[in-house]
């Protein structure tokens, strides 16, 4: 009997989609044989056709953002400017590959020169997540094939509807069936294409703990590209700021957008002891009016429910573990629905907490740090093993300089959110939060390698030193 993998609507716990798990090997062997004949196309053929995909995307905006709130139990508002990401990667992508990977030539004498070309790796592996089924892979996909790569996507096995529609997009777009693959499946699969001999390299985004068993997986084999786009424990300071109201709703849409399941999230808000109450009573006013509900719930709810029962309660322990060591909760974390992952948004109070956990709890969960002096914030927005976002909401350049200066992070934010990176700068961080491989804008960089060359149009050579007299 084939293995089937099904997909459910979180929300609903309907069954929405299935199809059998695939083979790694096969996938991967048909992208062998597609890469060639795309790799030679031009540039320019390569970009028209997923300008086409663009196109396509647009003709259904609508059906791809009820296929992703289905799958992921987000509200439609918000899969709907999944969508307008999807589309603005094309050119965003195109604009980045002629940027970074530009083809030059420095001229020498008797014609001869140097030049500068790059070359695509091959068959690249791309394991998507759930959390942006659609753009974050589309992210590693475009450019990767802009450069000249194929592709064997395999998407989160949470998500495989959402991964099937967008690489049906690309095939009606035109771009070859045997240069993009799909690869349903679980955490099985992912294993044997990430550690496939006929792939050329892989590009993930997810969990730390699946980035760091990739490092590890990858660290025998130089010979091939990873790129890890991973998750972030990301501090908000709020300090001296002279808008407490737009504070807190910048602190919530950076805590709660997304159901808390984005890498960039603020989880850690931190602000100055005996300065800080009118700002907390300020977010757990919006807290309490925040709506959750269905994608298609009317009024809009702010923020659906979590991927799954297991996510829902995984965020819920950790809630708990926190009072357990003594947080005070000021709004408390909860399950709606015991058969269902929806969630209230929490905002706990840890500044007694000893030893807090340096982790990704990945949900709407909001933990505040009280601080005595701005050196003590920076101090402990970098108390973390991680480096994805931060950001600084204050009315102060100096203060602002002070924190660009010393924050370690790979996103560094001032008066805005610290999610809603855009997609036309590079989107990385350092620390457990990548390997200095940074993708939006710059996943140009790890889609193609430089190639030089020293040119001459005719055969020229003589050794002046160091050879015996032809006559002697």
């Amino acid at each position: 009997m084939t293995d089937m993998l099904i997909s459910n609507n979180p929300a609903t716990g309907e069954a929405i989609w299935e199809a059998p798990v695939g083979d790694a090997d096969a996938e991967v062997s048909a992208a062998r044989g597609g890469w060639a004949e795309w790799a030679a196309r031009s540039s320019t053929y390569r970009i028209e056709a997923l300008r086409r995909f663009a196109n396509i995307v647009r003709g259904k905006k609508d059906e791809f953002a009820a296929l992703i709130s289905s799958e992921t139990g987000k509200p439609l508002w918000e899969t709907a400017t999944e969508i307008d990401a999807v589309m603005n990667k094309v050119d965003i992508s195109a604009d980045a590959y002629f940027e970074r990977t530009p083809s030059r030539n420095k001229q020498g004498a008797l014609n001869e020169q140097n030049a500068l070309r790059h070359k695509p790796h091959g068959v690249l592996a791309v394991l998507g997540p759930f959390n942006f089924p659609a753009h974050l892979p589309n992210g590693h996909i475009v450019p990767a094939l802009i450069a000249g790569n194929a592709i064997v996507f395999k998407p989160s096995e949470k998500t495989p509807a959402t991964g099937a529609f967008l690489v049906k997009c690309y095939h009606e777009a035109g771009v070859p069936e045997n240069v993009v693959r799909l690869l349903v499946g679980g955490p099985e699969q992912g294993k044997e294409l990430a550690g496939h001999d006929g792939i050329d390299g892989l590009l993930f985004t997810g969990s730390v703990r699946g980035g760091v068993a990739l490092h590890k997986q990858f660290g025998p084999r130089p010979d091939k590209i990873l790129a890890l786009e991973l998750g972030g424990n990301n501090p908000l300071i709020v300090w001296d700021s002279p808008d407490v109201y737009a504070s807190a709703t910048i602190a919530v849409q950076s805590a709660y957008m997304t159901a808390g399941q984005r890498c960039t999230a603020a989880r850690r808000l931190i602000v100055e002891d005996g300065k800080h109450e009118e700002l907390i009573d300020a977010i757990r006013k919006i807290v309490e009016r925040i709506i959750v509900g269905p994608p298609d719930a009317t009024p809009a709810p702010f923020m659906g429910c979590v991927i799954d029962n297991q996510s829902a309660e995984a965020v819920t322990d950790g809630f708990l573990d926190l009072i357990m060591k003594g947080g005070n909760p000021i709004s408390h974390l909860r399950r709606i629905e015991d058969d269902k992952p929806f969630l209230t948004p929490g905002l706990i109070d840890v500044t007694g907490v000893e030893n807090r956990p340096d982790e990704e709890i990945f949900g709407p969960l909001l933990q505040i740090i009280r601080v005595p002096d701005f050196s003590s914030a920076i101090a402990e927005a970098n108390n973390t093993r991680f480096g994805l976002s931060a950001s600084l909401l204050s009315g102060s350049p100096e203060l602002y300089n002070r924190f660009w200066g010393n924050i370690r992070a790979g996103i560094v934010n001032w008066n805005k959110p610290t999610n809603g990176a855009s997609s036309a700068a590079p989107f990385g961080g350092i620390g457990l939060s990548g390997n200095h491989r940074p993708s939006a804008y710059y996943a140009a960089d790890y889609c193609a390698y430089p190639v030089a060359s020293a040119e001459a149009p005719a055969v020229r050579a003589s050794i002046g030193v160091g050879l015996k007299d032809p006559q002697s």
